[in-house]
């Protein structure tokens, strides 16, 4: 458990480390390797009853952390945070082992195998083979591995909060760096779309969809752990700070995620407390409402009015743009038409990418994971989605302990719709939703009898 004192340490170590990753750029390498050979070394010397709890503090630090090593060049190569926890997971089952009710996640990667098999052929001189593959099932991969390692192990409620609390510390230093990066907003403004300037010269997209992790930990943090005042303060400004600029990096799909996470997260929370709790619960959130306005308006004016445009579908000057989804739905279309034209065996793992520079002469990634799975998987990518669906639902329909089902499992459905599996993030957060949570209980209080007078 994270005492006030550990936790404020931990807030400023990372404050501080966000202004090195900034100001020494040899630094940002060594904080990589230094934090891969900690979590191994502290996996490895973690007692027997705290492997797993050790390896889910190891795989949320890294999550949380994707996109900082990334914005800053810090990792040998692009996907090697997603190698990272898997490593981190094979690690924990060699410890641990998988429960036999893992079973449709061992069938869920035995079934990406044939687009491998499929590209091996398809993929032209243009695409490397085994970068372009492994680019496209990393991500799959680290869902399989974490989901089958995780699915129904018993955790306590308080060390899911403290993984949500190492998932949100690199997510602190990523903030500093931004402000660093880009401390004048009106500076940089060039329109209502995405902005790769106000994301620190990194994907918007990416950005904000970490950015918005982070306002759902730090929300979490805001109800469930912030019993004073200046705990309050402390994890309400973080969360006011990090929303700031995961807005104004104009990309929507993190922030909208972000939103249904949290009010699934307090729909699940005021149901499941007593009706002296939920009086509680009406209060902080006023002055959650509070915070977001201040935030939004604040956001509103340090962009001149722009995000506002950004979030109606306008552009600078006011007209409304003809497609929302700035070219999606198009790409989503596309795919289909390939699951249509390969519906057994579909085009093969990157396939369509490859489809795209022969017809295109560019090469144009996916933003939906689930038109990628039907387009380049087949019949085999219908029945992964099948497992994805419903393997969690039906897990949930017998085991309803976990108040953050919905917050994690949308996570998951939502971040795969708008940025496929760039990141790490939405296969490890999917496999959380998988944890049954024991809530630990108040000790019980006997007033002992009185010796006879």
């Amino acid at each position: 458990m994270l005492k006030t004192f550990t936790y404020t340490q931990l807030i400023v170590s990372h404050l501080l480390l966000g202004f090195l990753m900034y100001n020494f750029e040899p630094l940002r390498r060594v904080y990589f390797f230094i934090l891969v050979g900690y979590w191994i070394l502290r996996i490895v010397l973690a007692l027997p009853s705290k492997k797993t709890y050790t390896v889910l503090l190891a795989c949320s630090y890294m999550i949380g952390a994707e996109v900082l090593l990334r914005t800053t060049g810090a990792t040998l190569f692009y996907e090697i945070s997603k190698y990272t926890v898997i490593l981190f997971i094979l690690m924990g089952m060699f410890f641990n082992g998988v429960k036999g009710s893992a079973w449709p996640y061992f069938l869920y990667l035995i079934l990406l195998v044939p687009s491998v098999l499929v590209a091996s052929g398809k993929l032209g001189l243009d695409l490397n083979f085994r970068s372009s593959v492994a680019f496209v099932l990393s991500g799959p991969v680290c869902l399989g591995i974490s989901a089958l390692y995780f699915h129904d192990r018993t955790l306590k409620h308080q060390q899911l909060l403290d993984a949500l609390a190492s998932m949100s510390m690199p997510v602190v230093s990523l903030m500093v760096y931004l402000f660093l990066y880009n401390p004048n907003i009106k500076d940089v403004l060039t329109g209502t779309g995405s902005n790769r300037a106000l994301s620190g010269g990194f994907g918007p997209n990416q950005t904000a969809t970490i950015l918005g992790l982070g306002i759902f930990c730090f929300t979490v943090r805001f109800f469930l752990k912030s019993p004073s005042l200046f705990l309050k303060l402390l994890n309400g400004g973080l969360l006011a700070l990090i929303a700031f600029r995961g807005i104004v990096t104009f990309s929507r799909g993190g922030i909208f995620t972000a939103i249904l996470m949290v009010g699934a997260f307090l729909v699940f929370l005021y149901g499941r407390s007593s009706y002296k709790v939920q009086q509680r619960l009406i209060g902080t959130s006023i002055l959650f409402v509070m915070l977001g306005l201040a935030t939004w308006f604040s956001s509103a004016n340090q962009t001149d009015g722009l995000i506002e445009r950004r979030y109606a579908n306008e552009d600078a000057a006011g007209r409304e743009k003809d497609d929302i989804s700035t070219g999606r739905v198009d790409l989503f279309i596309g795919e289909l038409d390939g699951f249509f034209s390969n519906p057994f065996f579909g085009v093969g793992a990157n396939g369509m990418k490859q489809e795209r520079l022969d017809e295109f002469g560019k090469i144009i990634a996916s933003h939906n994971e689930i038109s990628r799975l039907l387009s380049e998987h087949g019949i085999f990518g219908l029945i992964v989605l099948l497992i994805l669906i419903f393997a969690p639902l039906s897990y949930r329909s017998h085991q309803k302990s976990s108040i953050y089902f919905y917050a994690f499992f949308f996570f998951w459905f939502a971040t795969i719709n708008h940025s496929a599996m760039r990141l790490a993030a939405p296969g490890f957060i999917y496999a959380l939703a998988l944890i049954r949570i024991k809530y630990e209980k108040p000790p019980l209080r006997r007033q002992l009898p009185q010796p006879p007078a």
